[in-house]
């Protein structure tokens, strides 16, 4: 099968399994045996795309064509490629851990859960595959409205009140700046389609280009950068897979696969390298980083904690992708798998914690981990990734990215990474530390672990953060395409 045969598949597939989802609702096992088949079968046919994508075969699908000459397209490129891997693989492991938890927690609408979450992958699937800015507009959009109920779940007011924040923030940024971006880049240029070195003329003036660049990078919401990051922490009323689904598995890394592409095939790396628009957005990048971490430290809610902790870890890409050089671009793109395998861990632990244990806050976690070792020794692991320490994942994203830094003459912003990952030692580490080592305030009896679909994904996720660092080169590779 070839890569051209591939793409509509890749692009239906989760569709039409959340009808298949809905159809099967009254039967949990078969309903929940189809979400784990579908899943499977992505990441099977985005692992063969990936296979047999090359530069000189780049296959393409035109979708629609609302006006003559602005199409509505798919054309994978090695970095929409890197997303979708890992999106595709993420999407069985979210839902084998979804199985335990939405059933050990007793969750309702569970029918519901699964198909909503099948079309935010759907939708980050045609994220990932854009050819053009539009089709990436309207699968971005399509991504935010997918998640809503996901986000609402618990019907609850203070679920519902998230979910007003979350449309108004989200929706709010991508209509009102990111579409005014998209429509003057067609006004100027005549196209949308993503082209190596950008698709700007070179007379173009810079005050234009920073201007735009300024629209593209703050109307893109889910990236979270400050001051457009409330809907994150807001959204973390929702059920912890669905807020493995907003940290790891789709939609802040949208918000940032957004922007590195915007960088690389909008604007050019060259562009950007000369626009002091951009030097202004990697100082509010370093300024999320720092403020977001800083936050997390005084957070006890364990997921609020995580919640600032993705705020700054997303900041670290948002500050690669407006360094303009190499190592920024693909230590960003590196980081994009390399933070989904951390932070998916750190979220499914806290999941984990709460079905077995009932416990919501850091303060009340002493001693847990003679209760639940198997859970905090993953929770290590993945904080230890994200911190970026070997031997795990995060140590590659996080060179490049300093890298960057000392390559475009910005001290200031090495310096920001480098106390920031100092930070990110003390918020995190605090919890293994408390489990481990701290006296718990009560007895507790014997050993109780999260059902065991939810201790497999655990593994498996932590694991991903260890084989990440000693076969990381193919993942570099693939990234490094974008440059080429």
């Amino acid at each position: 099968m070839s890569a051209q045969a591939l793409l509509p598949w890749i692009i239906t597939l989760p569709f039409l399994t959340a009808i298949a989802v809905l159809l099967t609702g009254r039967w949990p096992n078969l309903r929940e045996t189809v979400s784990l088949a579908a899943g499977v079968g992505q990441f099977i046919l985005v692992a063969l795309m990936t296979t047999y994508w090359s530069p000189e075969t780049t296959p393409s699908l035109v979708l629609a064509e609302p006006i003559p000459g602005m199409a509505l397209s798919l054309s994978p490129e090695p970095l929409g490629l890197l997303f979708a891997l890992v999106a595709s693989f993420l999407w069985p492991v979210t839902t084998l851990y979804a199985i335990g938890y939405m059933r050990g927690h007793g969750e309702e609408n569970q029918t519901r859960f699964y198909a909503a979450f099948a079309i935010s992958i759907g939708a980050a699937m045609g994220i990932a595959l854009a050819g053009d800015m539009l089709a990436l507009f309207v699968f971005y959009e399509l991504l935010t409205l997918a998640t809503y109920p996901l986000v609402t779940h618990a019907g609850t007011d203070e679920a519902r009140k998230a979910g007003r924040v979350y449309l108004v923030i989200l929706m709010g940024t991508s209509v009102g700046l990111l579409l005014f971006a998209v429509i003057w880049t067609w006004q100027l240029t005549g196209t949308l389609s993503f082209t190596p070195g950008g698709v700007f003329e070179p007379d173009t003036g810079g005050l234009l280009l920073g201007t735009l660049l300024m629209l593209y990078v703050l109307g893109t919401g889910k990236a979270a950068l400050m001051p457009f990051h409330r809907w994150l922490p807001a959204a973390m009323v929702a059920p912890t897979p669905v807020s493995a689904l907003l940290h790891a598995v789709a939609v802040v890394k949208a918000g940032v696969f957004t922007i590195l592409k915007v960088a690389v095939y909008i604007f050019g790396l060259d562009t950007l390298a000369g626009l002091a628009a951009a030097d202004w957005l990697a100082a509010l990048a370093g300024l999320t980083i720092l403020l977001a971490s800083l936050i997390a430290m005084t957070r006890d809610n364990l997921k609020a904690r995580l919640a600032y902790s993705t705020i700054s870890q997303l900041g670290y890409i948002v500050l690669g992708a407006m360094l303009g050089n190499a190592a920024g671009v693909v230590g960003g793109g590196m980081h994009i798998a390399m933070h989904a395998f951390g932070k998916i861990t750190l979220f499914f632990c806290a999941g984990a914690i709460l079905v077995a244990a009932h416990k919501t806050r850091v303060s009340e976690l002493d001693g847990l981990g003679h209760q639940m070792p198997l859970t905090m020794l993953a929770f290590t692991i993945g904080a230890v990734s994200i911190v970026g320490l070997p031997p795990f994942g995060g140590t590659w994203s996080k060179w490049l990215l300093v890298q960057g830094t000392l390559d475009a003459g910005l001290w200031l912003l090495t310096a920001v990474l480098l106390v920031s990952s100092l930070l990110n030692i003390i918020y995190l580490m605090a919890v293994p530390l408390r489990g481990f080592f701290a006296t718990p305030a009560a007895q507790t009896s014997g050993m109780r672990e999260a059902p065991l679909p939810s201790l497999l994904a655990m593994g498996i996720t932590a694991t991903g953060c260890l084989l990440l660092f000693f076969y990381a080169e193919p993942i570099y590779r693939l990234v490094w395409g974008i440059l080429l």
